[in-house]
């Protein structure tokens, strides 16, 4: 019998509020793998920033380091922090959520829209799907206008979500809305049975691409 895999989702900031909805919007790979999630006690308590992108990536690869029992990396948070320096570091596969939800969502060559934290974001956001080469496939990214922690343990965000989603979909084109922020897990199923389309959660796509994978 083939041994199950191992996957470790690192949530960079140190909101366990974060790291507790991950794990629950992982629990759907139970009979597929173990799949443990941590927080990382010195990152920021949001990851919104440069600076806090820049600040998370020695601890993101230390982590890594302190965990050689794993078969698979996930970088959870949609920035991709440290993401191509640890595949240059390390033998075994890590996986970025924004890389893994953007090829899912692009898959078929679908239009996709994203939902972002905020304009700041975005930004970044859309630099980094230029890199990965699926601009022409975006058709939209609009901001919440919230934070990390806005995004976990506010109520009011789920209706953003599906406000802005509704907008992607109805006046930009979307076929799928990713969700850009790990904070975010929680609301993938509602936000996907009020707007009829696939809501991709980026650290559900990560991990899936992790299971299924041999090496980098």
């Amino acid at each position: 019998m083939t041994e199950r895999k191992r996957v470790l989702v690192i949530n960079p900031n140190s909101n366990e509020t974060v790291t507790d909805g991950l794990r629950r919007s992982l629990e759907m790979f139970a009979d597929d793998a173990d799949v443990d999630c941590c927080t990382l006690p010195d990152g920021p308590f949001g990851i919104e920033s440069d600076e806090d992108i820049e600040a998370v990536k020695p601890l993101i690869i230390d982590r890594i380091e302190r965990s050689p029992e794993y078969d698979a990396y996930v970088i959870a948070c949609y920035s991709d922090p440290a993401l191509e320096e640890c595949r240059e570091r390390f033998d075994k596969p890590v996986f970025g959520m924004q890389q893994s939800a953007v090829e899912t969502a692009a898959g078929g060559r679908r239009h996709f829209g994203v939902v972002a934290l905020s304009d700041v974001s975005i930004r970044r956001h859309l630099e980094r799907i230029a890199a990965l080469g699926f601009s022409e496939q975006l058709a939209g990214e609009l901001p919440l206008d919230i934070t990390v922690d806005e995004a976990a343990n506010d109520p009011q965000t789920l209706q953003k979500v599906i406000t802005q989603g509704r907008s992607l979909i109805e006046e930009h084109g979307a076929e799928s809305v990713v969700l850009g922020c790990a904070g975010m897990a929680a609301h993938r199923e509602p936000a996907e049975n009020a707007l009829g389309v696939p809501i991709i959660e980026p650290a559900q796509a990560a991990v899936k691409l992790a299971i299924d994978s041999e090496d980098q």
